[in-house]
């Protein structure tokens, strides 16, 4: 069984739905500390003046505080704020409208935090697309287990009986591979397709919001979201021999 661990992130890029496609059980990770700076609140689209930001407002942001605990500023009136950029940045995209409806579906509710709002967002990608029937949704919060860091993620994964730990690159700082493999879970780390398809404004590019997808390619975007991914040792490797990022 596959498990996927991932704080929310809002409306994220198309290598995210990738590994929520390849998972058996995706679990959003939202009592975990915020990161300044991080998708949880924020993400990129194309314009025809170049890449841009959807931030959501967070209010009286404090350090420490945890994903779920930190609150939107609705002060600000950054639903019609975004609505009106996707709409002009998109206006030429065939499936403009399909993609506005479904930043309004999620837009219509209030949410108590930022993680609430980015975890309804990541749903409504995965049900757009049709990769919400296999997947098993859960959220760490309900699970009642303790701890932080590699150490917590694992424990969650035995939880859940998953034998393989699905995961992005970022992970590579502070996961416990040995650790994983003695307790009997395989390491996999993403190999994002990053599969173009047609994009407006310039040279195509796989860092922006999915909602870029559902803009230009419609429902039919299923067909560009392709999972792969690679072994843990074999991508430490090649990481090491290429620079990869972390």
């Amino acid at each position: 069984m596959i498990i996927v661990i991932s704080q929310p992130m809002l409306f994220p890029w198309v290598g995210m739905l990738e590994q929520i496609r390849m998972a058996d059980t995706f679990v959003h990770y939202p009592d975990v500390q915020f990161s300044k700076g991080s998708f949880v609140n924020r993400v990129q689209i194309k314009t025809s003046r170049g890449m841009k930001w959807l931030t959501v407002p967070l209010y009286s942001l404090r350090l420490g505080q945890k994903i779920n605990e930190v609150k939107i500023n609705n002060q600000d009136d950054w639903r019609d704020e975004h609505l009106q950029m996707l709409s002009d940045a998109y206006i030429d995209s065939p499936y403009v409208g399909e993609m506005l409806n479904l930043v309004e579906s999620v837009y219509a509710y209030d949410y108590e935090n930022i993680g609430s709002l980015s975890e309804a967002s990541v749903l409504a990608l995965c049900q757009y697309f049709g990769i919400d029937s296999r997947e098993k949704f859960l959220s760490s919060e309900k699970l009642g287990i303790e701890g932080s860091g590699s150490r917590r993620v694992l424990d969650i994964v035995l939880a859940l009986g998953g034998d393989t730990y699905l995961t992005g690159h970022g992970a590579s700082k502070y996961l416990d591979h040995q650790g994983f493999e003695q307790a009997g879970v395989r390491v996999e780390y993403m190999d994002y397709a990053k599969v173009p398809y047609a994009q407006l404004h310039g040279e195509f590019t796989p860092y922006v919001s999915a909602l870029d997808l559902v803009a230009n390619t419609g429902s039919s975007g299923i067909d560009f979201i392709r999972p792969r991914s690679t072994y843990w040792k074999d991508f430490l490797s090649d990481k090491r021999n290429r620079k990869i990022p972390g």
